[in-house]
Order: structure tokens, then C-alpha cells, then sequence
């Protein structure tokens, strides 16, 4: 414990993470993007983009482009918008396609090529290496990545619902069972909605609520796990952004921490035809956020809570790195939004060494981009955004 309460006074560069929190991920494999080929993708009609190994910065005014760089990375690993954005609305104005591909490369020599493209009339086609996936599922965790946006503030200040997506899109990259087991609850749940609209009968419902109960306790089991490992990780990274000023905590809230699933069906029947619709189960799971005992919702500047989101965001960097035994892509978009260039200083500092892969980051100030970065000693490449046009 005491270690945990020095690392926040000492040079983030120099904190020994391993000896804090276990396994040590230096030495894991890296996923590098090498290049970035974007057609109609937002503003972005034709761009190529050689990306270097370690920290890449795109600097340009607002509405540039750049925060579309980095979602065109994103869509690369997990086949959508790291943003609310539906497919159509990443085809440039007045176009009817979009192309983005990646050509990526590891430290044991192998390369691989990601294509994904959507048409209009056509839809959504994802490729590896020429191969088209027969489910896009699939996809998903074979290039892990993170992005840490100004977006990310409706995890703390929107409903329930948008912890959970988070939650669910961070799973899906770890472990495609739980993926797989919210698709079905999903679909059962739709189902049985549907049917307590027109209909009580006691054997469709014992046959939907056996169904439910084995998905949702699948998927309450990894939601739980994941916030009990991501607790030490977030209480550790936000003390290296805050100088150790605050304590935070994550916990994970659910009706299934007092019964099974299916006990809870059961009692909620009644209710439920009542309501016509399932009024218990995972969907109605939360996790809360707290800063020195109370909820950072209401008690947490914006400076507090956008160091915690950071901290959240690196949490799960280093635990999609133990999953997978190779680093992530970390995009940090906006990096000065809401922070104080002390807290900027440190995650960089932080993130520059050696725990951390290939980095991607946006910012409207090159000056001061470049400023903080020669001082944390971190070589990088800076690219220059201009009205969808990128260059080096």
C-alpha cells in the first residue's frame, strides 16, 4: 500500500507499473499500423497516411479532419464509429462509398491487410489479408485498440446505458463468448418483450426466462470480473495523473449480486406482464464512478473527471495487452480538452514508455504539442491536417 501512495510523487516515466500491479508487458509483441488509406471517408476524400512506430501527432484546426483519423483507425479494429455514428454518415458528403484499410505489421515479421468499405446500396464489407469475414464479429479483437475522446465524458454524465456499451464493446475485444452470450440475451429479451404485449402463458415465458437466465449470468460473471480487475488499475493510473491528490473508485452494480437470473424472473413475472416488458435482468446493470467517497458525477471537476476517464481508458489498455499478449493501438483525441498541462505532461510521460505501443494524438496547438513532448523526451512524427488533406 504504501508503494501505491509513493507512485503518485514520483516521475511517471520512471514508475515500475510491474512491481505495483503484477505481470509486465514490456516485452509483449506490437501491432503497428504502417499505413492509412482512407476514400470518402467523412471529410477525408483521398488520403495515405505512413505512420511511424511509436507517437503520431496530427495538429490542425477544428473540423480539419483529425479526429477522423483516428476514428478511420478505430473502424480498422472494431468495424464501427468510435463515435455515435452509423455507417452512412462516415461517407463523405455527395458520395455513395467509403474505403478505409490499414496495412499493419508485428514484431515477429507478420503483416497483415484490413479492409473495410460500405456502399450505399451495398452495405458493410470487412476484409482480412482478401478474405471477406463471413461475420463481422469476428473481426473484433484481433487488432486491439483504445481511443480516449471528449466523448468519453458521457460515460459519467449520460444514463446507465452508455456504461454498459462501454462495458460491452471493451469485452467484445477480450473474449468473443461474452460477445456472443450479449447477442443472445439480446435477441431473447427482444423476444420476450414482443410476447408480453400479446400474451402471459406460463411455458413461453419459463422457456425465455431459462434462456435469459443462462446468457445474462454469463455476461454479469465477465462484467463483474473485468470492473474487480480494472479497480487497482484505475486507482493506480488516475494517482500518476493527479499527483495522489484524489482516490477514485469503479464498482459494478447489478440485481443478479442478491439472486440468480432466473430466481429473479420468476418474482418479476407478474410485474412484468403487467408492464409488458422485462423489467429485471443485465440490461438494467450500471457501474458507478466515485471520487473520495462520493459520486464524480456530482463532486468531480472536469479536470477530476476527465483524469479518471484517462485513467479508465489505460486500465483497459493494459488489460486488452494481458489478453491478448500484444499492445494496443492507443488514439488519444483532443488531448489538452478539459486537462491542465500538468495532467497533460504526466500522461504523456506516462504513456511514452515502455508499457505503452504505438500512439496516435490530436491537438489544435502545434506549438504546445510539441513543447510538452521534446520536455517528456518523446521522439514522435507530427502531420499536419488541413480541410481533409494530411501531410507530414
Amino acid at each position: 500500500m504504501n508503494q501505491c501512495r509513493e507512485i503518485g510523487r514520483k516521475s511517471a516515466k520512471n514508475c515500475n507499473f510491474e512491481v505495483l500491479i503484477g505481470e509486465n508487458i514490456k516485452n509483449f509483441w506490437l501491432m503497428r499500423l504502417k499505413k492509412l488509406l482512407l476514400i470518402n471517408f467523412k471529410n477525408l476524400r483521398q488520403s495515405e497516411i505512413e505512420l511511424v512506430d511509436g507517437v503520431n501527432c496530427f495538429v490542425g484546426d477544428n473540423g480539419a479532419g483529425k479526429t477522423n483519423i483516428l476514428d478511420a483507425i478505430y473502424y480498422l479494429s472494431m468495424s464501427k464509429s468510435a463515435f455515435t455514428m452509423t455507417d452512412g454518415q462516415s461517407v463523405s458528403h455527395g458520395e455513395e462509398f467509403f474505403v478505409a484499410e490499414g496495412s499493419y505489421a508485428t514484431d515477429d515479421g507478420r503483416a497483415e491487410l484490413v479492409n473495410c468499405s460500405f456502399s450505399r446500396r451495398g452495405g458493410k464489407v470487412l476484409k482480412r489479408n482478401g478474405k471477406e469475414y463471413e461475420r463481422i464479429a469476428d473481426h473484433v479483437g484481433n487488432f486491439p485498440v483504445v481511443i480516449v475522446s471528449p466523448q468519453d465524458s458521457e460515460l459519467i454524465t449520460d444514463a446507465a446505458e452508455e456504461r454498459r456499451r462501454y462495458l460491452n464493446a471493451f469485452l467484445s475485444q477480450m473474449d468473443r463468448r461474452s460477445m456472443q452470450a450479449l447477442m443472445r440475451y439480446n435477441a431473447v429479451l427482444a423476444e420476450r418483450n414482443k410476447f408480453l404485449k400479446s400474451s402471459s402463458d406460463e411455458t413461453m415465458l419459463q422457456i425465455y426466462d431459462m434462456q435469459l437466465a443462462e446468457h445474462g449470468q454469463t455476461v454479469y460473471e465477465q462484467r463483474r470480473d473485468i470492473v474487480e480487475r480494472m479497480k487497482p488499475l484505475v486507482a493506480l493510473y488516475y494517482k500518476v495523473l493527479s499527483d495522489d491528490k484524489e482516490q477514485v473508485e469503479i464498482t459494478y452494480r447489478s440485481e443478479l449480486e442478491q439472486m440468480p437470473l432466473g430466481e429473479l424472473l420468476l418474482r418479476s413475472r407478474e410485474r412484468d406482464i403487467i408492464n409488458q416488458f422485462t423489467t429485471v435482468g443485465i440490461h438494467r446493470d450500471d457501474v458507478t464512478f466515485k471520487i473520495g467517497g462520493y459520486p464524480l458525477r456530482k463532486y468531480g471537476s472536469q479536470g477530476q473527471q476527465k483524469s479518471f476517464l484517462i485513467a479508465l481508458k489505460l486500465a483497459q489498455y493494459r488489460l486488452l495487452a494481458e489478453t491478448a499478449g500484444e499492445k494496443p493501438i492507443l488514439l488519444l483525441d483532443d488531448l489538452f480538452d478539459k486537462l491542465d498541462m500538468q495532467r497533460v505532461e504526466r500522461l504523456l510521460s506516462l504513456v511514452a514508455g515502455e508499457d505503452f505501443g504505438q500512439i496516435c494524438i490530436t491537438d489544435c496547438n502545434k506549438v504546445r504539442l510539441e513543447d510538452i513532448l521534446s520536455r517528456a523526451g518523446t521522439k514522435y512524427s507530427l502531420y499536419a491536417v488541413e480541410g481533409g488533406d494530411v501531410a507530414l
